[in-house]
């Protein structure tokens, strides 16, 4: 979710956001007993089905599935929203309403909880891994963008109300994730990105749409990060300027960086990550002003990825092996009618010589053009967050319409290729797991899915990819065979209660900051 154009310059504590740091606070409180024993689902021998799945979709307690995905484990107890795989390490770190938690994915099939920092927050929508080489070896660490509200039992004294903070989470040791640095932003922190991800050195903030900035923060001392001054020309410290903050930074391989927000998307090199230079941008289509390109964008662009981007050159037809095409979700989370909400988007970048038209559309899904979805209209059915799998799959979270796997092969022609949606579930994000080489990640990715679910926590889902880069897939047991790993499908109640809570105070907080 994203917070509506919100100046950070107004940090002082308002009803709603007292309100909403108490709920906050409840969330962590209410699981805290069972957090630190919370165990990974059991394993138990079964049928794999993943290699050659057949026959009709199947059903589990609320769990409608294509015949192409099967849930393979599931790790509830946590109000989960983000995580972020470690480069050099098979670690996988997730971000919570209630907490903080550390993953060995050596089995990505069974994901292991080595470690849990209990943390009332809100809302850190965007978890970013960071890695820093050191003469003691690897350090690795998380960067926590405070929205609204932060408080942890171990760190009693810096209480945030207001948000506009950084965080540095070192989980060196996966089980003791502990804070250990903070700095304040002039812009919002709704999301922070590094860089750099392996280094990460240098982190973008979400920034504010209002004042059309966004923070740039230094980390080269990782104990004592700083924001930098956009414009050294004016007394004080000053944010730095861009036309479409501000939701969320990707950066691709080939150095550039894409801001996604209100306005649409922008693209930028960061080959000075302290001076970023602007290259392009989505125009008014992206900004939801052109009437030939209608539901472009009705709420925000709200995060991106670029594939192959170190292949590109101006001016060729868009293809995904030519890095001319920006993947993009559009999120409307107040939209019900689940043919006008969220979208999921191609755009081609036909050149970056900072002209304009340079990012033009190409094709765009709501969800019930997929004809996955067998919820009732009135829930939330935007998309969200998503993550690209070489081949062409990408898996999208759509809140209450599940895990989707689309066919983005053809940019011009995005199709349906699995999905799973459950009864009662809130899907944020959705990840393919990466394939790791002598404990590192490597480009390629396994056929294993993570769905972070605000109500349900962490589910895990195998997906048949044969013709999609399948040579990519990681063998499992065997070549035909996955060992199914599913534990109790019951959320804990007292999680269901808290999470539907905070989805209803957070609509309502976000409708009255529309309104203002």
């Amino acid at each position: 979710m994203s917070l509506p154009r919100i100046l950070s310059a107004d940090r002082r504590p308002s009803a709603i956001r007292r309100a909403l740091a108490a709920l906050a606070a409840t969330a962590l409180l209410a699981p805290a007993a069972a957090v630190a024993e919370a165990a990974p689902a059991a394993a138990q021998d079964g049928k794999d089905r993943i290699a050659r799945l057949a026959g009709a979709g199947s059903a589990s307690a609320g769990l409608v599935m294509s015949d192409n995905i099967e849930q393979v484990g599931e790790n509830p107890s946590q109000l989960a929203i983000s995580g972020c795989f470690m480069h050099t390490a098979p670690v996988f770190v997730t971000s919570g309403i209630d907490s903080v938690r550390v993953y060995d994915v050596s089995d990505p099939l069974s994901p292991t909880l080595t470690g849990v920092l209990p943390q009332a927050l809100f809302e850190n929508e965007a978890m970013t891994c960071g890695e820093r080489r050191t003469r003691d070896g690897v350090r690795r660490f998380v960067l926590i963008g405070v929205d609204l509200v932060a408080a942890a039992p171990t760190d009693p004294q810096h209480v945030n109300v207001g948000g506009g903070e950084l965080i540095v989470v070192d989980v060196t040791d996966p089980a003791d994730p502990t804070i250990t640095a903070r700095a304040e932003g002039l812009t919002s922190t709704h999301t922070v990105a590094c860089v750099d991800g392996v280094q990460c050195r240098y982190a973008y903030s979400a920034g504010n749409s209002g004042s059309g900035t966004f923070s740039v923060f230094d980390l080269r001392d990782l104990d004592a990060p700083v924001e930098l001054d956009g414009d050294r020309r004016t007394e004080g410290l000053q944010a730095f300027p861009s036309p479409t903050a501000g939701h969320k930074w990707n950066f691709d391989a080939a150095g550039v960086g894409t801001h996604t927000g209100f306005d649409g998307a922008s693209m930028w090199s960061t080959k000075k990550p302290g001076r970023p230079r602007l290259l392009g941008t989505t125009g008014a289509a992206g900004a939801g002003e052109d009437p030939a390109f209608e539901g472009w964008n009705d709420f925000i662009l709200h995060n991106s990825f670029r594939p192959h981007a170190k292949r590109f050159k101006p001016n060729r037809k868009p293809s995904l092996k030519r890095g001319n095409v920006l993947l993009v979700t559009e999120e409307d989370y107040e939209q019900t009618d689940c043919s006008l909400a969220g979208s999921f988007q191609t755009w081609w970048v036909k050149r970056l010589n900072g002209k304009p038209g340079s990012i033009v559309p190409l094709d765009k899904v709501e969800l019930s053009d997929l004809g996955t979805y067998p919820l009732p209209v009135g829930a939330f059915c935007s998309s969200h967050w998503f993550d690209y799998r070489p081949g062409g799959l990408v898996a999208v979270g759509f809140y209450g319409g599940g895990t989707q796997i689309l066919d983005v092969s053809d940019p011009r022609e995005i199709t349906s290729h699995a999905s799973a949606v459950w009864g009662a579930s809130e899907v944020w994000d959705a990840m393919w797991v990466p394939v790791y080489k002598n404990g590192k990640q490597t480009q390629r990715r396994t056929n294993i899915v993570y769905a972070i679910d605000l109500l349900r926590g962490l589910d895990v889902y195998a997906v048949d990819v044969t013709g999609h880069g399948a040579g990519s897939s990681v063998q499992l047991a065997s070549s035909v065979a996955v060992p199914q790993r599913l534990g109790s499908s019951a959320t804990p109640l007292v999680l269901v209660g808290v999470a539907v809570l905070m989805v209803l105070a957070v609509g309502r907080v976000r409708r009255r900051l529309v309104r203002a």
